[in-house]
């Protein structure tokens, strides 16, 4: 067991931009400053991970050390004993590499943000709508399994009780971090309430999952923005507020809309669209970011590709299957009472394989 090098050259390189960071940083006056927020939230990030490996290279060190000791003793009961503190020690590097690599792969500062989850009817007419809304009991309830809260931020229902869309914020430490793989086209495979022949269809509705972005890193100009209002209604088109109280904005540089009625309060619908519009516009960004990437490399585990297919669920058999790393699952009512645990860990599982891999032949490019 040695260190493992593609670790070590990140430590290096990580070591370097720490340097060139603190050398910034003496230049800086203005300590409110965005550049100077960023800064030391990037530092604080690669310190992180500098210390973390000098500890993994500290432990390897006195492996070694044990090593020769073990080599050098002729008395059994003490080489047992040094071979029982290698092995404690063994575990302990093992799991300080398992926090590198997660440290690597994943962008801590958006994991643990707070998620905006919009799920919307597909096709399927209302068989689609009652999915969705099968989808929605599915993430409350995991919701309050993980102690996270809950917020509905737009909803809009079909006289059967189905949901055409509706977008809800989850607050809570890592939300984005459990929530971001089901962001994707969902499928339903069923006899619908509405089927009288018996007949089984296939219906779909699409999940889009956000991270909550603050003012400060999404300002919207004014100007950039059209906001009409408009009275806000209830099932079946009925009024349920006399007053122009529901709100449609549309974010003129991306044709982004954005359209708010839940609350009885104007001022209150704004803000929960303003608070949709800032998340849009952000993975609008970062969608143009990963096309730009994924012309260089293939994604196995996409967490974010609203139009791919990731998972069906299938009532006849039981059954759930995850497409993008190919799990079934015979348990779909246990999963639908928000049970989302073994799917999310495998996806995770997957990701971070798929990551390691990506990262080591990076790094074996490099050294060519």
């Amino acid at each position: 067991m040695g260190i493992d090098e593609t670790l070590k050259s990140i430590y290096l390189v990580n070591k370097e931009k720490l340097l060139n960071i603190n050398l910034e940083l003496e230049k800086v006056t203005n300590f409110s400053d965005n550049n100077y927020i960023n800064l030391i939230k990037e530092k604080n990030h690669l310190e992180e991970y500098t210390n973390l490996f000098e500890n993994y290279e500290k432990i390897y060190l006195e492996i070694e050390e044990i090593n020769e000791l073990i080599k050098a003793e002729k008395d059994e009961e003490m080489r047992n004993f040094y071979q029982e503190e290698k092995d404690k020690l063994i575990k302990e590097l093992e799991n300080k590499e398992r926090e590198l690599w997660s440290l690597i792969i994943s962008d801590k500062q958006e994991d643990e943000k707070n998620v905006i989850i919009e799920i919307r009817a597909g096709t399927g007419g209302e068989e689609a709508a009652l999915f969705a809304s099968d989808l929605f009991r599915m993430y409350s309830k995991f919701i309050d399994k993980m102690k996270f809260k809950m917020e509905i931020l737009n909803s809009n229902y079909t006289d059967l009780g189905g949901i055409k869309e509706i977008s809800f914020l989850v607050s809570g430490k890592g939300a984005y971090k459990i929530f971001k793989y089901e962001s994707g086209t969902h499928r339903v495979q069923r006899v619908p309430i509405t089927e009288a022949s018996g007949r089984i269809h296939t219906s779909t509705a699409t999940v889009i999952v956000l991270p909550e972005m603050e003012e400060k890193e999404i300002y919207i100009k004014e100007e950039d923005i059209e906001v009409d209002t408009f009275k806000a209604g209830g099932p079946g088109g009925q009024n349920v507020n006399k007053n122009e109280c529901a709100v449609r904005i549309k974010h003129i540089p991306t044709g982004i809309l954005v359209t708010c009625a839940d609350e009885r309060s104007l001022n209150q619908n704004k803000i929960k669209a303003l608070k949709i519009l800032r998340a849009k516009i952000a993975q609008l960004e970062k969608e143009r970011q990963e096309e730009e990437l994924r012309k260089q490399r293939k994604q196995q585990v996409k967490t974010g590709d609203r139009s791919e297919k990731i998972r069906t669920y299938n009532f006849p058999q039981n059954r759930v299957t995850d497409h993008r790393i190919n799990l079934t699952l015979q348990n779909l009512e246990h999963i639908l009472e928000g049970n989302l645990e073994p799917i999310i860990e495998e996806l995770q599982k997957a990701e971070i394989l798929e990551k390691i891999k990506e990262i080591q032949q990076m790094n074996k490019k490099a050294t060519i």
